[in-house]
């Protein structure tokens, strides 16, 4: 089922009446609507499989090769669950994603499976312009040191190594109770790693409404210069776009035609 106009106006009419605050930095502002990440995904064409009176949503891919599911009566710390079955052109991957994680930065991975693959950029680089510490070169942390990203091996059995994403309290040199995380499997496409940590690392705020459910306390919100209606509609903007890219996605590439030489046409016609 595709995203239709009253699930955009039921979005509309819960934003359009909140005040919105820029909130930061963005690994602390809380869930957010979950909509930008299932939006987006429905305005491609994938296709709700769960029951649609319970709490849990399932979404699957036209092709039914990825799904993604969202259970926030999860007795785990990861109520985003994202795999990939294994197909011709490779291999399963699985991915999760915890309570907590900003649904505009999980919406920029999800975002990144319309379309044609992009090529993959190195996913260090928007962390490090970011100011983000470097401690190794497979690690780094936020500057308030409260994220930490990690590419882990796993076991010495597999030969890449995985995604781990991690934000906690801070307890002095030592991670304190961990506030949401994220795992990327070694498998994982590249070019969805990185519009992940691409957003995650942004310095720019995201938008929270008055009284909205951050991700810690320490996180700092101001009143936004946008108004609500701004709010509404880069959502809904951004659905359209996603719409046409899905579209063009799934639009059959022709050959041009040619029209073969025709070889008789400077032959002279057989006298009798």
């Amino acid at each position: 089922m595709s995203l239709n106009d009253r699930q955009l106006a039921a979005f509309a009419d819960k934003h359009a009446w909140q005040i919105p605050f820029d909130t930061g930095p963005r690994h602390l502002a809380g869930p957010g609507d979950v909509r930008h990440v299932t939006h987006g995904l429905a305005a491609a064409g994938w296709s709700t499989v769960s029951d649609p009176l319970s709490a849990e949503i399932v979404l699957r891919s036209p092709d039914l090769r990825l799904s993604l599911q969202f259970d926030p009566q999860s007795a785990t710390g990861a109520w985003w669950r994202l795999r990939s079955e294994p197909f011709a052109d490779g291999p399963a991957w699985y991915a999760e994603f915890g309570e907590l994680v900003p649904a505009e930065v999980l919406a920029a991975l999800t975002d990144a499976l319309i379309g044609a693959p992009s090529q993959p950029a190195d996913p260090w680089a928007p962390v490090t312009s970011a100011g983000w510490h470097r401690d190794s070169e497979s690690t780094a942390r936020s500057p308030d040191s409260m994220c930490r990203i990690e590419l882990r091996q796993f076991s010495e059995s597999r030969e890449l190594p995985s995604w781990h994403i991690e934000t906690s309290e801070p307890r002095g040199e030592f991670s304190g109770p961990r506030i949401w995380h994220a795992y990327l499997d070694e498998l994982t496409p590249p070019h969805l790693v990185a519009p992940f940590l691409t957003a995650l690392a942004d310095p720019s705020p995201l938008q929270r409404g008055m009284y909205e459910r951050t991700g810690h306390h320490s996180a700092v919100q101001k009143p936004s210069p946008l108004l609500p209606q701004q709010v509404v509609d880069a959502h809904t903007n951004r659905i359209n776009a996603l719409r046409t890219q899905a579209r063009s996605a799934r639009r059959p590439r022709t050959k041009p035609t040619t029209t073969p030489a025709n070889t008789n046409s400077a032959r002279p016609a057989n006298r009798r």
